[in-house]
């Protein structure tokens, strides 16, 4: 399956036993385990090797000293399997179970170190089929659009996996096809998040956006500045007005259900570039806000993955787009401008943008009578202070952000519920306005944020917002199926909370 910037997933296949014959270009990851302390690794799920494959993986296993530690790898020869090599990948101390998020980092780790290698084979999928192609495909991913002859990679990197898993009936194929679809949608986020900001700015990320909704067949609709301006969206329209490239607001539509069918909308902060604005940023790391619109890139890659896996709900995106820019038409610390809806907001700190062009979408959004609400953004730097770098912050109405925070967790995403404290609601006064769009405090940023984000969501809708600052953007060295760069964080939250949705209510 091919993602909005070109990346081709592999093809998955499933399969009860290896092939006769020999496959060039292959490798076979085994999983193994940590028998404790002076104990040689030992493969685990290795039923389809036979006993002399085996023996020779441990035999040469316990030569190289390898201990089966989490995530170890150890590349391997083994005359008596038809593949080029096997790749032993450690999973740390045996047990009963395995989590999924171990077999997904395993898997990710594995696919991560291959190079030159076509064709994955592997039995990790005998622990857990969905995590392992996850897994794989989200560690096989790359992302060198960009790159010339002189640097792009000379592989053509993995391009089919053979999951290897007792039961090859019609529900096991189509689990690990969902799977691959969810890969699919995150590598589809990453795409976007790695694009450049001289390539994705407002008007191509909104004619990206269109092209994957109409082929998914979702409905959509996509707003000028000049429609902005003359419907009301002072956010977008105040944010964007210092780019010379002007917003847009994008929206697209899942019609899954029936008349009695719960309806879901999505937002997603597409800023693609933030310098601050004239409140500006320092200069070191500002390369990073190429990734604040990771928001934007994991809503509209959910929303196409719930019409592509026909969710039985009504999925409505609104995803704002704007490039927030010092200029002489910037807006100014100071101003005042009216969000979409009708309240007015002093604009303390321009580089607080990103809750004004949510504030607009947030009460269009509610316009269509939404039973949930979901939105996410690179909200905050003070989320990374307070949760770290990879643990999203979850806020909203307490019933459905707890929902939302324990379905993130399930998945490895790991978002974390806070709370929104009422008292910090008086430190968002203005002297001129409604509200002030940051408070005089330095204390609570990501509360206050999503506090300032509470007054915009209609009442009875049940809403969370996942902050995503750091999670949307690895900065650091790649670990599991996380590379450098774009993460995709949250795609698999938000998809999990939909299908949550649908089966549930």
């Amino acid at each position: 399956m091919s993602t909005s910037a070109g990346y081709n997933t592999p093809i998955v296949t499933v399969a009860s036993a290896l092939p006769k014959r020999v496959i060039a270009s292959s490798v076979l990851i085994v999983p193994v385990v940590n028998g404790g302390e002076n104990t040689p690794a030992t493969v685990a799920a290795g039923g389809y090797l036979g006993a002399t494959a085996v023996g020779e993986i441990e035999t040469a296993l316990a030569a190289l000293d390898a201990k089966g530690g989490s995530e170890q790898l150890t590349r391997l020869v083994v005359p008596s399997l038809p593949v080029s090599s096997v790749l032993a990948v450690g999973l740390g101390k045996a047990r009963d179970e395995w989590p999924a998020e171990t077999i997904r980092r395993a898997a990710g780790a594995a696919a991560r170190s291959l190079s030159g290698v076509e064709t994955v084979l592997t039995t990790l999928s005998d622990l857990d089929l969905e995590a392992t192609v996850e897994g794989l495909i989200l560690g096989a991913y790359r992302f060198s659009e960009f790159r010339s002859d002189k640097t792009a990679p000379k592989d053509a990197g993995v391009r089919r996996i053979t999951a290897l898993t007792p039961d090859t009936k019609a529900a096991t194929k189509a689990a690990a096809t969902r799977a691959e679809a969810i890969a699919a949608a995150v590598a589809t986020a990453r795409d976007f998040v790695n694009t450049p900001p001289s390539h994705l700015f407002p008007a191509e990320f909104a004619k990206r956006a269109k092209a994957l909704g109409e082929a998914a067949g979702l409905e959509v609709e996509v707003l000028d500045d000049k429609a902005l301006a003359r419907q009301g969206y002072g956010g977008i329209v105040g944010v964007g007005q210092g780019s010379s490239r002007p917003p847009r607001l994008v929206r697209l539509t899942h019609r899954g259900g029936g008349r009695r069918a719960k309806k879901v909308a999505l937002v997603g902060k597409g800023i693609t570039f933030d310098t601050g604005g004239i409140s500006i940023k320092p200069a070191a790391n500002m390369h990073h806000m190429t990734s604040d619109m990771g928001g934007a890139a994991a809503v509209i890659a959910t929303v196409v993955l719930a019409a592509r896996q026909r969710l039985p709900i009504d999925v409505i995106a609104t995803v704002p787009m704007a490039e927030n820019m010092p200029s002489a038409t910037a807006q100014r610390p100071g101003d005042v401008l009216t969000q979409y809806g009708g309240i007015t907001v002093e604009v303390l700190n321009t580089d607080a943008e990103g809750r004004l062009i949510l504030a607009d979408a947030i009460v269009r959004a509610c316009e269509d009578g939404p039973d949930y609400l979901i939105e996410t953004s690179t909200l905050t730097g003070a989320q990374t202070v307070a949760l770290g770098a990879r643990t999203p912050g979850v806020m909203g109405s307490e019933e459905f952000r707890d929902r939302v925070a324990e379905i993130s967790q399930s998945v490895g995403e790991n978002g974390w519920a806070m709370p929104l404290p009422e008292e910090l609601k008086d430190d968002l006064k203005s002297t001129v306005a409604d509200l002030a769009n940051v408070s005089g405090s330095r204390y609570a940023g990501m509360l206050v944020a999503g506090t300032y984000l509470r007054e915009f969501v209609a009442e009875g809708v049940q809403w969370a917002h996942i902050d995503i600052a750091a999670p949307a953007y690895n900065s650091g060295g790649p670990w599991g199926y996380t590379p450098k760069g774009g993460t995709g964080v949250p795609t698999r939250t938000m998809f999990a909370v939909l299908e949550d949705i649908a089966a549930s209510g």
